[in-house]
């Protein structure tokens, strides 16, 4: 049996070296299934959550839902789970500290905090309120007094509202406030992640999505990344999924499709296998 305390120190210690995959569920069922994949640590996705909500993403997600969300998956599997927090559900720095506090209590290992802010248009938040913000967090996460891993993601490459110079400032400066883990999502390419992993000695998490969508595992791997996170992507290939049957029943009264669907047997089965034995103590 796992206890929680177990999961905390398993993942911190798998960023100490090497390089994960750390997939993200938008359920108890999501969840159950990666783990009975193989996965060895669980992360949530704010729009994938959303989407489960019937709302769009970012932003519109309350911190009480996401806290419930999370603690639903920590209760699902026996593997660690790092929260996906957004901007932390807050501007001032006390007021994300407080969200780090609340992450823990839920059981989660680690969580995410972006510099960005959650209004149209995605404007980061300038660069010093962005590291204050990041050392309030880090602050509450050493106070724990357990491994909690405190990711500072600086999102405005993906968002295209600075550039990869301005990100590398930022992780630079999250990782002298205190961050355990770097993230520029989206960059333009391998060199340009080579040029984040190179910048910073703290372990640094890849997206897989866009250009890097076309790299390997090991490949990312050997450009540096520590962590390689999914983010919204088996979410969004699963809504895909519903868009498409619908649309070959309702426009082709066709139903050829669900042929591709997952046995009951085998959802079944690997439900069970991924909810494991798990201590919530």
């Amino acid at each position: 049996m796992t206890t929680l305390a177990e999961r905390h120190q398993r993942f911190h210690d798998l960023h100490q070296s090497g390089c994960f995959v750390i997939p993200n569920p938008w359920d108890i069922g999501s969840a159950r299934m990666m783990a009975a994949s193989g996965a060895v640590a669980l992360a949530t996705t704010s729009a994938g959550f959303a989407f489960t909500l019937g709302r769009p993403d970012m932003g519109r997600v309350t911190r009480d839902e996401s806290l419930k969300h999370a603690e639903d998956l920590v209760r699902a599997t026996p593997l660690p789970v790092s929260g996906d927090f957004e901007n932390g559900f807050a501007d001032a720095p006390e007021d994300v500290a407080e969200t780090i506090r609340l992450a823990a209590e839920v059981g989660l290992s680690g969580c995410s905090i972006e510099d960005t802010q959650m209004v149209d248009g995605n404007p980061a938040y300038g660069f010093d309120l962005a590291v204050d913000r990041i050392r309030a967090a880090a602050d509450a996460a050493r106070s724990l007094g357990r491994p909690f891993i405190l990711c500072a993601r600086a999102d405005g490459v993906m968002n295209g509202v600075y550039d990869l110079d301005e990100a590398i400032r930022r992780i630079q400066a999250f990782e002298k406030a205190g961050a355990d883990l770097v993230y520029v999502p989206v960059p333009p390419g391998a060199a340009e992640l080579k040029r984040v992993v190179q910048s910073v000695a703290k372990p640094v998490n890849a997206l897989a999505a866009g250009p890097l969508r076309q790299l390997t595992v090991s490949q990312l791997a050997e450009i540096g990344a520590r962590r390689i996170s999914l983010g919204s992507m088996i979410a969004r290939v699963t809504h895909a999924a519903i868009a498409e049957q619908m649309e070959a029943i309702v426009k082709d009264g066709s139903f050829a499709k669900l042929s591709a669907a997952a046995s009951g047997d085998l959802i079944n089965k690997m439900l069970a296998a991924g909810a494991g034995e798990t201590d919530h103590e």
